[in-house]
């Protein structure tokens, strides 16, 4: 059985929490957060008065190179053959929803002129430590966690407060994928009142 806390998981956790974090110290121009919302006569008010369309698609490339870091964690899962019928609907489904994160900064990204930035080949999980369905599970809670921290750190430093609640639901949709694996794992699903 693996460790989560050993320096490899822990630095595989820090580095997309990390990542996030030094990227949302740069502030997403309106039109971006105008994009993500599905707001495109919007977006092009905002871009007509800003010009840091760049400095946009750095940052939510980012958030998009975690999305995929996410699906491909989940597809690991998936394919290691120790997950039941049930936990394998499970990540199936977390894995839809990540995809969804993916695709919406990924048109984002476009059509702000950018290029998304493409997955890794090789993201190097710790597939050879799995074991046991608990393994895996552990391993993906592990990275949910990761998530929530990296999204919390995010809100509130975005200037545009849209930008924020964008955030905020997607860092909803990490806490209860970390709450539903802790649960599944035969964990208090909900430890704390507050998240960190």
């Amino acid at each position: 059985m693996f460790d989560l806390d050993k320096p490899s998981f822990l630095s595989a956790k820090l580095g997309r929490r990390q990542a996030l974090q030094r990227a949302a110290h740069l502030t997403l121009s309106g039109a971006a957060v105008a994009l993500l919302a599905g707001k495109d006569a919007l977006a092009a008010d905002h871009s007509a008065m800003k010009g840091s369309a760049e400095q946009d698609v750095r940052i939510l490339n980012t958030a998009l190179g975690a999305e995929q870091e996410a699906v491909a964690a989940y597809q690991a899962g998936a394919e290691c053959g120790l997950l039941r019928k049930p936990t394998l609907g499970l990540a199936v489904q977390f894995q839809g929803h990540h995809k969804e994160h993916a695709d919406a900064l990924a048109a984002t990204v476009s059509k702000l002129g950018g290029t998304p930035v493409a997955p890794k080949r090789d993201y190097g999980f710790p597939v050879s430590s799995l074991k046991s369905e608990k393994d895996v599970l552990q391993f993906a809670a592990g990275l949910e966690k990761g998530a929530v921290s990296a999204y919390l750190g995010a809100v509130p430093i975005f200037a545009d407060r849209e930008l924020a609640k964008v955030a905020a639901s997607i860092l909803g949709d990490e806490a209860m994928h970390w709450a539903v694996l802790r649960y599944a794992l035969g964990e208090n699903p909900v430890p704390s009142a507050f998240v960190s």
